[in-house]
């Protein structure tokens, strides 16, 4: 879907609401935390987020956990509450002329020593079909961010500009690692 102005919360509140009893769009479900199923495309994308220390993961996790990953990068998101299974939500991502709306599910919740994150997956109010999962990792004595997707298009203007929605998605991708690079830089004592 997409709108010409930023969408009010309560749009996007109506927007979950529309997909609360919705399917998800694809059979994989879980998928992004095992090896990623043929037939889409697969993305990869991480970055250091600085020093590990317990209490900074723990501040970082939380935050992503309550969408920091997706607001840091321009995204609205409602519900803002924290992630949890089985959540339905929407989000609006803005584009060059307008913004593209989009429903999703929180499909599983990593909560785990030195790992934490989230993956979720695709509703039919989705320009895309597939999952992505966020996880926040220690990786020796470093904090790494962790991105994994696989998607294919799935709404037609999707399909039609296949390269173009494949660039958006990777430009949200990298908005997402920079926004949390700042996010932990501004929580350094």
């Amino acid at each position: 879907m997409l709108s010409l102005r930023q969408p009010s919360a309560a749009h996007l509140a109506r927007l979950a609401a529309a997909a609360e009893t919705s399917e998800l769009t694809y059979p994989e479900l879980g998928a992004t935390a095992r090896p990623l199923p043929g037939g889409y495309q697969h993305g990869r994308w991480e970055t250091d987020l600085g020093p590990y220390d317990e209490a900074r993961f723990g501040r970082l996790a939380d935050a992503m956990e309550r969408w920091q990953i997706q607001l840091s990068a321009g995204l609205a998101v409602w519900p803002a509450g924290p992630v949890r299974p089985g959540l339905t939500f929407a989000l609006a991502l803005p584009l060059p002329a307008g913004w593209a709306l989009a429903a999703g599910r929180v499909v599983y919740v990593t909560s785990e020593p030195g790992r934490r994150g989230f993956a979720y997956g695709t509703l039919p109010r989705h320009p895309e079909c597939g999952e992505e999962a966020f996880h926040l990792v220690r990786a020796g004595g470093r904090l790494r961010l962790e991105i994994v997707s696989f998607s294919r298009p799935q709404h037609p203007l999707a399909r039609l500009g296949a390269p173009a929605a494949r660039a958006l998605q990777r430009r949200a991708n990298e908005a997402y690692l920079t926004g949390m690079q700042a996010y932990a830089r501004a929580l350094r004592p």
